[in-house]
């Protein structure tokens, strides 16, 4: 008996049925595993939310295959020949991966391992970080934001210590996703108290977004200046006009 072959509307021109098997569950997409997972904890899952406890491990390859059938839709929605245009023949897998495995990748991991340190010499004194280049992107249209970073910490005696690199790892992971850049700069600053309980921080971004440079108006010149300031940053005007001036040096 002659094996049945699935049709087109079925499977992707582009994916093997051993990838879409693998995406699904008992017959249930993956995505709707780990929303069911998230909602059954009453968890936030928006999309610049961390969801990383919620995908079990090999779980990432099976979305990345989903997001790329889907993705395979979007292009025929298009009207784009993937089949016979060489250019775009594996778009939607480079889209998906690209998606889940990088620019939203601080969604899906867990948050980078850190080395605290005791502040053994009771240091005290004003440390800036940056410029530390950031990616991510605007959730309203998926469109790139780029910009800098610069972070500026005052330490207690009681507060811990980590190494320089991790305050570049810890900002990649919260902007690479889906959100703006009002409230990125609050969970950096957020996350960054919780973990050193320093007297101070305080968080300066600069950024170019391609959501107002690529579309609707496209003003090539405009960006967007934010800053949070936290405990004696806040409260200190000095320390405040210092971490801008040495800012602004570099």
């Amino acid at each position: 008996m002659p094996t049945k072959k699935l049709s087109s509307s079925k499977l992707s021109a582009n994916q093997s049925p051993a990838k879409r098997v693998a995406k699904v569950k008992d017959g249930v997409p993956l995505s709707v595993v780990i929303r069911r997972r998230i909602q059954a904890q009453k968890a936030r899952f928006h999309a610049n939310d961390n969801i990383a406890q919620f995908i079990e491990p090999g779980e990432l390859e099976g979305l990345v295959d989903e997001v790329a059938e889907k993705m395979q839709s979007v292009l025929e929605s298009l009207v784009i020949d993937t089949e016979s245009d060489h250019n775009t023949k594996n778009t939607s897998q480079r889209v998906a991966k690209m998606f889940v495995k990088e620019v939203f990748n601080g969604r899906y991991v867990e948050q980078p391992a850190l080395t605290k340190f005791p502040n053994v010499s009771h240091l005290n004194e004003l440390m800036i970080i940056g410029p530390i280049t950031v990616r991510s992107a605007c959730s309203h249209h998926l469109c790139p934001i780029m910009g800098r970073v610069w972070i500026g910490v005052l330490p207690s005696k009681e507060s811990a210590l980590i190494g320089l690199s991790k305050y570049s790892r810890l900002t990649e992971w919260v902007m690479c996703r889906p959100q703006i850049q009002e409230e990125a700069v609050v969970h950096l600053a957020d996350m960054l108290e919780k973990k050193i309980r320093p007297i101070g921080v305080a968080i300066v971004m600069d950024a170019d977004h391609f959501c107002m440079q690529w579309r609707g108006v496209k003003d090539r010149d405009s960006k967007m200046v934010n800053s949070v300031m936290r405990g004696a940053f806040l409260k200190d005007a000095n320390l405040r006009r210092e971490f801008l001036a040495l800012m602004d040096r570099r």
